[in-house]
């Protein structure tokens, strides 16, 4: 008989993911529409797992650095010279991580102390509270609202900082909101964070998934590395998964000052190692040939995009057209439901999935997320069964 927990208390009380939980029943149920997984539903493009097949055949089984190859840490610096007119050091600014996801982890334990306090807003990813519990930091909230496009303001941050806050975690474009921030917003967080002494944590997985863009060759301006004088303050954290349609190969990176990326190395070695010798092999190529790829499958997400926003707002359910990324994040108050009774409904009488918004946030509640990343032929099939279940 055990008389002590076998699992640390800080472990235990950490909610399940509100997206895996909901999805233990879609995985038993039969017909179903889904819309509710943030995955591209395109395969990766072809070019790019050849170039992972073509490692394989040259032998590329073994370990590489713990900061990442030096062929694809170039071409990622490359690529934020192309894409942002940033300027990162290869040699030292910039770490190779097992998705996006272990950027972030990396970041918050390399910069924070027992104690020290993290702004994050909401609605969010699930994993930020979570991820900032793990590294015995403590999780401060910001709401965001629908009437201001749930963009994250100074004002709001204003309420929440005080004398323990470290750093600001951020995600635009956002999931699950589809939100995004001009040049003027970022410029006023980055002069926050001056103000504060605060780091920027900045998650922009979905950044190449902004609408709008039909100059590719145009470098971005809002993106929180696009400030070169902020440069010290900005941790940004980015991956393949999304862009490039790349979620199997587990790849991301971060970039940022020389101390703090050789902090989460150090991290990173002792946990993980290297991100796949493969999956960078594949990085490379993505990094340097495969801005037309993105941009093919943005258009087709605009397009996806552009048919469901009308069609739901004409149900009656209030949708914002989103800047960025590939989700909806319609507003279901007006059924009267909770956002997990909406869901459960329309998943077990209609056949159709998607995310509670309570899942990112207690202000989620009373929206449901939809990811927009699959055919349009099913989106219409959604939309005429989510429609049957207003009538």
């Amino acid at each position: 008989m055990f008389v002590k927990s076998r699992v640390a208390q800080h472990v235990a009380d950490l909610p399940k993911s509100g997206i895996r939980k909901f999805f233990d029943i879609v995985a038993q149920s039969k017909d179903i529409v889904s819309l509710g997984v943030g995955e591209p539903d395109f395969d990766t493009p072809w070019h790019i797992s050849r170039a992972a097949m073509t490692c394989l055949e040259n032998g590329g089984t073994h370990y590489t650095s713990n900061l990442g190859t030096p062929q694809l840490r170039q071409a990622i610096s490359r690529y934020l010279s192309r894409r942002f007119s940033a300027d990162y050091d290869w040699t030292k600014e910039i770490l190779v991580t097992v998705g996006v996801s272990e950027a972030i982890d990396l970041a918050i334990r390399a910069i924070c102390s027992p104690g020290d306090e993290v702004i994050y807003h909401e609605p969010c990813f699930v994993s930020y509270a979570p991820t900032i519990r793990l590294a015995h930091a403590v999780p401060v909230a910001v709401t965001t609202q629908v009437e201001e496009e749930f963009r994250l303001t100074v004002e709001a941050l204003e309420e929440k900082v005080t004398p323990k806050t470290k750093a600001i975690l951020l995600n635009f474009p956002c999931n699950p909101t589809g939100a995004t921030l001009s040049r003027e917003d970022v410029k006023k967080i980055l002069e926050f964070a001056e103000k504060h002494d605060l780091i920027i944590l900045a998650d922009e997985v979905y950044m190449e998934l902004a609408y709008g863009r039909e100059d590719n060759s145009k470098p971005f301006d809002n993106s929180f590395s696009s400030f070169p004088e902020y440069k010290n303050r900005v941790i940004l954290l980015n991956g393949f998964s999304k862009a490039w349609a790349m979620t199997g190969y587990r790849l991301g990176f971060a970039a940022g000052p020389e101390d703090i990326i050789d902090a989460m190395m150090k991290i990173h070695q002792y946990g993980i190692m290297s991100a796949p010798t493969l999956a960078q092999a594949a990085g490379v190529e993505a990094m340097d040939q495969g801005d037309n790829d993105v941009q093919r499958m943005r258009r087709e997400y605009e397009k996806r995009r552009d048919f469901l926003v009308p069609a739901l707002n004409k149900m009656g359910l209030k949708t914002l057209m989103p800047k960025g990324a590939f989700y909806l994040f319609p507003d279901i108050r007006s059924t009267g439901m909770t956002s997990e009774e909406f869901a459960l409904k329309l998943l077990k009488e209609f056949g159709v999935a998607l995310v509670p918004g309570s899942a990112f946030g207690a202000c989620g509640e009373g929206f449901v997320r939809i990811s927009y990343a699959t055919s349009m032929e099913k989106l219409h099939v959604a939309a005429e069964r989510i429609g049957n279940m207003l009538r």
